[in-house]
């Protein structure tokens, strides 16, 4: 295989990206039931059909009462962090499909194009909200409602889906592509957990930064800034950091929002959530923040990672809100 002129850690990360892609990764993805490539025969994207794949991870069976026979079922969409470079996979995705699958929710682990296979934007949001229309238009063969589709991010994934709540009436990426549809690409309800928000230079996670923006000497999204100290080149206009961080952005008709974070995430400062909690309570948006004093990043809703085992976030803080909000009952 060859490899453009990258560093040491580059390559390295290439190669870890390699393994868990082909060889740890099929040992954790069994709970799906169905693999669906979202851009299979869809006109000048049949390119992107190996990047982009949806897994399917039915609900299981819950007691059945004379109020729920035969309501159709809420579905969540669910995207793995990674800074936008590569996917968690099996912790973030897998783990947190099987939570949603025993509490009644239908749910997609969706696997979107990431700066590893040399996609940035719109790429993530054209997987995502392509996602949300495949849903739709096939509610009624996975037996859905399609008023209660949702989807939760992490880290990366966090942004994403934020800013397809926010982006959903500005950036059809969809329409774009030349794709109609009646089904709209806005999600219900949206929960990004120790998410990325900002791409402004104080509390930014530049590696999501760079990855979703791209290189200036390869993508047109990064401004020109290579200089001595700054060998790479990514510099973005002060526009362009704008229009990609959510705490500026959210709109009057964001959908409600989950956030969770820990103060002493050692990798997206937190900060990230609470601007965009303010930001929120600023548009009377309905949404709940959920924080912890400690918990680190990136554990997903792994069944052994110390802060489930403590917290039980997804029990005692999302099953509740997502019962509020009338998701599940």
């Amino acid at each position: 295989m060859n490899f453009p002129a990258k560093s040491f850690f580059s390559k390295t990360f290439h190669l870890i990206g390699i393994f868990l892609l082909f060889v740890a990764f099929p040992v954790f993805a069994k709970d799906y039931t169905q693999k669906i490539f979202l851009w299979d025969g869809v006109p000048n994207m049949e390119t992107q059909k190996r990047d982009t794949i949806l897994y399917y991870v039915p609900a299981k069976e819950q007691p059945s009462d004379e109020n729920s026979v035969g309501r159709s079922l809420p579905a969540v969409i669910i995207c793995p962090g990674g800074s936008y470079h590569h996917l968690g996979m099996p912790h973030e995705g897998f783990a947190s499909a099987r939570w949603f699958a025993s509490h009644g929710v239908a749910a997609f682990v969706l696997r979107y194009r990431v700066a590893y296979n040399c996609h940035h934007y719109p790429d993530q949001l054209e997987d995502l909200q392509m996602a949300i229309v495949y849903i739709r238009e096939h509610a009624a063969e996975f037996n859905i409602d399609n008023n209660k589709i949702g989807a939760i991010g992490y880290s990366a994934g966090g942004h994403l889906v934020t800013m397809a709540g926010e982006f959903a009436s500005t950036h059809n990426e969809l329409l774009k592509l030349g794709i109609e549809t009646s089904e709209s690409v806005r999600p219900d309800f949206v929960m990004p957990v120790y998410p990325v928000v900002s791409m402004q230079d104080d509390i930014g996670h530049k590696w999501s930064r760079r990855s979703l923006l791209g290189h200036q000497w390869k993508e047109p999204n990064a401004t020109k800034g290579w200089t001595l100290l700054n060998f790479w080149g990514h510099a973005y206009s002060q526009n362009l950091k704008d229009e990609f961080s959510m705490e500026l952005n959210v709109p009057d008709d964001m959908p409600p929002t989950f956030i969770l974070a820990c103060e002493d995430d050692p990798v997206v400062i937190y900060e990230n959530s609470v601007r965009l909690e303010k930001a929120l309570s600023a548009k009377n948006i309905p949404h709940l923040f959920v924080s912890y004093p400690k918990g680190g990043h990136g554990f997903g809703m792994k069944e052994n990672s110390l802060i489930m085992e403590e917290s039980h976030w997804n029990d005692e803080k999302l099953l509740p809100w997502l019962k509020q909000i009338g998701i599940v009952n």
